[in-house]
This record gives C-alpha cells, sequence and structure tokens, in this order.
C-alpha cells in the first residue's frame, strides 16, 4: 500500500491558525472527514485523543503520526498538514512537531496498521523528504512531494 491509495489530495494542507497540539488534532480530525462522510471530526478527534493519552505519537525531528483504530472504516485513510509554527507535542526529543501524518486503521487491522507505521516513520526520518515538505509553498506541491518520496513498496 502507498500513501497515495490512503491520502487524498484534499486531505494534504498546510494548516492555519494552529498553536496548540489540541487544535491541531482537532483540525486534523476535521481533514480526514473529507472523503469519508461515514465518521465525525468528533468521533475521530476522540479516537486520536484516546490514542494520545497512551504516550505522545510525536516521532522526533519535528513529525508527529497521530492515529487511531476506528469502528466502521474497511479501509486505512491517512492525511497531513503542515503546521504554521511547530506546537508542543510532548514527543520524545522534546522538539516541536510542525508536520503531522494522521491516520486512521479499520478497527481489526492490527498488523497493517503496524506495518503503516513503521512505513511512515521510515518516510519521515529522512531528512530530504522533511526538508521538502517543510520548503513545499501550496498544498498542491506537499501532496506531490509526499507521493513522490513514497517510493518504496509495500
Amino acid at each position: 500500500m502507498n500513501i497515495a491509495d490512503i491520502v487524498a489530495p484534499e486531505r494534504v494542507r498546510l494548516a492555519d491558525d494552529v498553536q496548540s497540539k489540541k487544535r491541531a488534532l482537532e483540525q486534523l480530525a476535521e481533514f480526514l472527514t473529507q472523503g469519508t462522510p461515514y465518521l465525525t471530526a468528533s468521533e475521530i478527534f476522540n479516537g486520536l485523543i484516546s490514542r494520545e493519552k497512551l504516550g505522545s505519537t510525536g516521532i522526533g525531528d519535528g513529525v508527529a503520526i497521530p492515529h487511531a483504530r476506528m469502528k466502521g472504516i474497511d479501509d486505512c485513510i491517512g492525511a497531513f498538514m503542515r503546521l504554521p509554527q511547530p506546537v508542543n507535542f510532548e514527543s520524545n526529543d522534546e522538539q516541536p512537531v510542525d508536520l503531522v501524518f494522521g491516520l486512521l486503521v479499520p478497527e481489526k487491522s492490527t498488523e497493517e496498521h503496524l506495518k503503516l507505521l513503521r512505513r511512515l516513520a521510515e518516510l519521515f526520518s529522512e531528512n530530504q523528504t522533511l526538508a521538502e515538505l517543510r520548503d513545499a509553498s501550496d498544498d498542491e506541491k506537499v501532496y506531490k512531494t509526499l507521493i513522490a518520496r513514497d517510493t518504496s513498496d509495500a
């Protein structure tokens, strides 16, 4: 599975007015509802917050991968946003986060969930990828960068 399989262009954004982890998760939940009329932003936000309570999804280098298992979905759904300024995400490296990839997986997709998280962590560990995402000037360029940088086979 490639990123293009789970992230539609309308779920990739340069976010605005985000000054906290909570607001970042709220906007991410809104983006994740695009093209998924069977989920509400509130349901998604609650799923993301529940997972965050177990431990921060900040993986370091200014990146977070908030994720949740959701009832009622059959396929993985992803969204990406770049924040206007970094926010505290309580990451292990204590660095604030400006790149956020949200992932929803079907409730019973444990192995698929773990593979996707591993794949995303690898993608976001590449300095060139991070630099290109931070330099992209609009939503379309961010989307194209994500898709182009995801060259490995699933």
